[in-house]
Parts: structure tokens; C-alpha cells; sequence
């Protein structure tokens, strides 16, 4: 009578992990995947800058008056590049959310662009600061690759 009922975890969890295996495969679906993620983004981020967000005294301003077109292709361009890296990365050991760390970076750098226009020198201090985002990523799925594959040999050796 004084029984808790049994718990069960409505949650699959064998595939829990799902996102992160191995991307292997041709190099035109490594290419496709940049492509399409990068494109998504720079989307997502043009999208965003057509609509303030937040109050006028401090929010981000929607997208200012000028040429939209040499900042979504500079973005583009960025973006190939980042997802290139994530793609080589995860091909070789499985990384953790690789499209939605290259969707994030690449929206979030077309939208910053976009509202506030800024000169080539900040557009690519934007882009240095998702170059590191996507390589501290990467490092972190390398180290535990790593760590997992050390384990193996230990318990092979035991």
C-alpha cells in the first residue's frame, strides 16, 4: 500500500544521443548540408532584420538603409567556410549539433550586420568570434573523441 508506482521514462532514450555520430559520406552531401544550412541562415537572419526587436532605446534596430546584398554574401561566404570546418570535423569524430551551431552563428551575424551596417574591419571581428565558437566546438567533440577512444584501448589492455 505504501508502493510508489514505477516510474517509466516515456523518453527513448537509445537515441538520445542521435545528433551526435560520424557524418561520413560523398563529399557532394559534406557540400549540400554547407550549403543548405548556410543558406537557412543567412535566411533566418535577413528575416530577423526586417522586424525590431526590443524597444527603441536599446533593442536591435531592423535592417538600416543601404545595400542588403555585399553583407548576405559576405555572411554566405562565412558561413560555407564554418561549415566546412564543422563538416571536416564531423566526419571524423561525431560533434554535437553541427547545423545548429553554424544556423545560430551565421543567423546571428546576418542579423548584427544587417541592423547596424557595420565597416569590413567589425564584419570580420564578427566572423573571428564564429571562427572561434566553431573551433572551441569542434575541440571539444576532438577532445572527447579522444577521451572515449583512450577508454577503449585502457579496457582492451585490462
Amino acid at each position: 500500500m505504501t508502493d510508489l508506482p514505477e516510474k517509466r521514462n516515456p523518453i527513448n532514450t537509445q537515441d538520445e544521443h542521435e545528433d551526435e555520430r560520424v557524418r561520413s559520406g560523398p563529399l557532394w552531401r559534406h557540400a549540400l548540408w554547407a550549403v543548405l544550412v548556410t543558406s537557412a541562415g543567412v535566411t533566418l537572419g535577413w528575416l530577423g532584420a526586417m522586424f525590431r526587436i526590443g524597444p527603441e532605446e536599446y533593442g536591435l534596430p531592423p535592417a538600416a538603409p543601404g545595400a542588403l546584398w555585399p553583407y548576405l554574401f559576405t555572411w554566405a561566404v562565412i558561413g560555407l567556410g564554418l561549415g566546412a570546418i564543422l563538416r571536416f570535423v564531423a566526419a571524423r569524430v561525431p560533434v554535437y549539433s553541427p547545423s545548429e551551431v553554424l544556423l545560430g552563428t551565421v543567423m546571428i551575424g546576418t542579423r548584427l550586420s544587417l541592423g547596424w551596417r557595420p565597416e569590413p574591419l567589425e564584419v570580420a571581428g564578427l566572423a573571428a568570434a564564429a571562427l572561434l565558437l566553431v573551433t572551441v566546438w569542434c575541440a571539444v567533440a576532438l577532445r572527447g573523441a579522444a577521451v572515449v577512444r583512450r577508454s577503449q584501448d585502457a579496457s582492451e589492455v585490462v
